[in-house]
């Protein structure tokens, strides 16, 4: 076989690999409920603290924080805690504002290690569009639980996290379990 017909006969053979395909973080990249300049869509992190709780994925509601599902989680269980008022960075945030974030923080990861029984947790926030934070605008701390195995080839190879179950019932036993902690 020549080098043309080698590659020839590449095209379209299959390589052997399982695809999973999760069009919705494209629709997330690409803007979908999220403010950008644009586009006209209003903060989420704004307007779900005006829903039902079930219906904006919320967990636990504090005086001037709350916690909610991450709609397009990094893993099972991803949480993010975020202030009532809209503000974009920790400086600007009341002592009041941060107190409650740590501290519901804290709480959340009893609830998430009780619930879901996690070996580590991931906690961040970006501060600014250049440090990665998708809605800049409004602060928000995730709280990330984690596994042994969870970082494994699936977000590599495939572009893809795989979560055991819809974010529905997450937010279902979490909430549930939130006063008994």
């Amino acid at each position: 076989m020549t080098m043309g017909e080698e590659n020839k006969a590449a095209v379209g053979t299959p390589d052997n690999f399982d695809r999973l395909w999760a069009p919705h973080r494209t629709a997330y990249l690409s803007g979908e409920n999220r403010p950008l300049p644009t586009n006209d869509v209003p903060c989420p992190f704004c307007r779900v603290p005006s829903l039902p709780d079930q219906e904006g994925l919320i967990v636990a509601r504090g005086v001037t924080c709350f916690v909610v599902l991450n709609l397009y989680p990094y893993n099972a269980g991803h949480l993010l805690i975020c202030t009532y008022r809209h503000v974009a960075d920790l400086t600007e945030m009341s002592v009041e504002e941060r107190n409650e974030m740590l501290e519901l923080s804290a709480h959340a990861m009893k609830v998430l290690r009780k619930v879901e029984d996690p070996k580590g947790f991931n906690l961040g926030m970006n501060q600014g569009a250049i440090s990665g934070a998708g809605i800049a605008e409004h602060i928000h701390q995730h709280v990330v639980p984690r596994w042994s195995g969870d970082a494994n080839f699936m977000p590599v190879i495939g572009q893809t996290k795989v979560l055991p179950e819809m974010l529905q019932d997450t937010r279902e036993k979490l909430a549930q379990s939130w006063n008994f902690i």
